[in-house]
């Protein structure tokens, strides 16, 4: 059956396509149950509503009788009967057929991604008061509900559940002037997010569960094909490691931008203010005539600006997270490439014993290679000897070499997007009031959570170990490479068992196990891939692997052994 169009007020934006509604409380604020049943944006959501549920009947006789199959307008009348206590609110529906549709259209809107707006200037006494404003508005919606049911059942409520009725988030937005170049005046009118309220945990629900192929350059600026603006595109500015990243989203795609929060630092109005950023992310917008993959993103490097600019096409594919979080970390790794630091797929963590010695150990390796699940059977087996592990960096880094600090280390993300099934019980529910879970029902659910301080990710972290996560011999335990250009080759390779978070099947190689920057730049990354080995062997730095057995049987008794083995090393080495 075809979607129903959206809705598309001054006021409010839904679309059953993508199940995502947008409140404007600039533009009208409902601040009674009064006004809202009496609302136009009341009206269009149960005209919304009725045609979803008419498409589900399967007889004509059904529409004869069923109160879900009446007009709007019959609909509003019939609750504001009840509201009112009309004996006519019952001369042709009964009370349980009206309640079990009330039902059903409360449930159906807070299906969708539910999601208010301001917009202001600089005004503190509203940027103090919009979670204060948007939980009244919450209280009138679930007033309105729970007035009508009580009602139609007769009785008030015994248990009272305090969900988030009308919205998941509010969003405070501002216009912010900055040093806009020649062909980038499109995007002068698009808000930027300047305060972000959520209501986790959040469970979102997109088309796609997965990423297939890789981003590739341009020829052309995406800014060429750009038509958004002030009412459809929204700006999160993201502090991407120590890149300042604008990163411009269609409002279809608010569940991407809404668990951005959860990890990237949101940049301050003074951090924007009159600053170019090094990163410009399109995501929802055309690719450029001749682009390969024209249903994937694409990159371009505007050297007149020295900004580098991404595209993703709008299309179900990319409603998947992978596609904002990776586009935005391909960005990110090619500006690093340019400044002379090699960006590394990978998670760092620094470990503190019971001894009070502490040790930094990078996980090397492309998705599902068993970086995490490494750290997570570190965790296990250590028992009481490890005090702590503080995650540096879940996904990405990059490691500089500094004629005065030597080599260090620094992250690029503030949180962590993690697949549910590598999660242990204790960390899962631990985070679970903090969490933004993607499909969580379905293969490859994902959480996205906060891990760390952006302070603290981007601080210089020297190294003690670098280890390439092996998931597809059949070793066990862990191995260091006393051979320079051995350790590169392995490292280089990106060898690993694909383990179905993309497309990708089988055995597979990917350069430097980075499809984000070096496998689009590798001439470029290989020098400084050559420089990075040679200090760290000249510092003797403890380079080497660890068997993970994701690609084999994923047993976690081998893992654990390998995990033991690691940890004996860090403990004596």
């Amino acid at each position: 059956m075809p979607v129903p169009a959206p809705i598309d007020l001054r006021t409010f934006y839904a679309t059953p396509d993508r199940k995502v509604a947008v409140l404007n409380y600039s533009a009208r604020f409902l601040s009674s149950t009064f006004e809202l049943i009496n609302s136009a944006e009341f009206a269009a959501f149960v005209a919304l509503f009725l045609t979803e549920q008419q498409d589900h009947l399967p007889t004509v006789a059904d529409a004869e009788t069923t109160f879900a199959c009446t007009d709007a307008a019959t609909y509003i009348d019939t609750l504001k009967d009840v509201l009112t206590d009309q004996p006519r609110a019952f001369d042709h529906f009964s009370r349980k057929e009206i309640l079990d549709s009330i039902e059903a259209l409360y449930s159906y809107y807070r299906s969708y991604l539910r999601v208010a707006t301001m917009t202001t200037q600089q005004n503190h006494v509203v940027a103090s008061e919009f979670i204060t404003i948007d939980q009244r508005f919450n209280d009138v919606v679930l007033r309105l509900y729970r007035t009508i049911e009580e009602k139609l059942q007769g009785h008030a409520n015994h248990v009272y559940r305090q969900t988030a009725a009308a919205t998941s988030a509010c969003m405070l937005l501002q216009r912010v002037q900055w040093p806009i170049p020649a062909g980038y005046e499109a995007l002068r009118d698009v808000r930027f997010i300047n305060r972000l309220m959520l209501r986790p945990p959040m469970m979102l629900h997109t088309k796609s569960n997965k990423r297939k192929g890789r981003f590739t350059a341009s020829q052309e600026n995406p800014l060429k094909n750009f038509t958004g603006g002030y009412t459809d595109w929204l700006c999160y500015p993201a502090k991407i490691g120590t890149s300042l990243a604008y990163i411009y989203f269609h409002r279809d795609y608010l569940a991407s931008g809404l668990a951005l929060a959860n990890l990237f630092q949101l940049a301050d109005r003074q951090e924007v203010l009159n600053h170019k950023p090094d990163l410009i992310l399109l995501f929802g917008s055309p690719s450029a005539a001749g682009d390969a993959d024209p249903e994937n993103g694409h990159y371009f490097y505007d050297a007149a600006n020295d900004l580098y600019v991404g595209q993703v096409p709008y299309n179900d594919q990319t409603t998947y997270f992978g596609y904002m979080k990776k586009m935005c970390l391909t960005l990110h790794n090619l500006h690093q490439i340019v400044r002379q630091r090699l960006p590394i797929h990978g998670a760092m963590v620094k470990i503190t014993f019971a001894s009070g010695q502490a040790k930094t150990v990078v996980f090397f390796g492309d998705s599902g290679a068993g970086k995490s699940e490494s750290i997570e059977a570190l965790q296990t087996v250590a028992d009481d000897q490890i005090v702590n592990i503080e995650t540096i960096f879940d996904d990405m880094g990059s490691f500089t070499l500094d004629s005065q600090e030597g080599l260090y280390a620094q992250g690029t993300e503030t949180g962590a997007f993690v697949r549910l099934d590598d999660l242990s019980s204790e960390v899962a529910f631990t985070n679970m009031d903090r969490g933004i879970y993607m499909n969580p029902e379905q293969a490859n659910a994902r959480v996205i959570i906060p891990a760390n301080t952006w302070g603290r990710v981007v601080a210089h972290h020297h190294v003690d170990m670098w280890v390439y996560a092996n998931n597809y011999d059949d070793a066990v335990g862990v191995h260091r490479f006393t051979d320079q250009e051995t350790a590169k080759a392995t490292f280089v390779a990106g060898k690993r068992r694909a383990l179905g978070t993309t497309d990708e099947v089988g055995m597979s190689t990917t350069f430097f196990a980075n499809p984000f920057g070096p496998v689009q730049e590798p001439a470029a990354t290989q020098p400084i891939i050559d420089a990075v080995f040679a200090q760290f062997f000249k510092d003797q730095t403890y380079v080497g692997e660890i068997y993970t057995h994701l690609g084999n049987d994923k047993s976690q008794d081998k893992l654990n052994e390998s995990a033991k083995a690691l940890l004996a090393v860090l403990m004596t080495d």
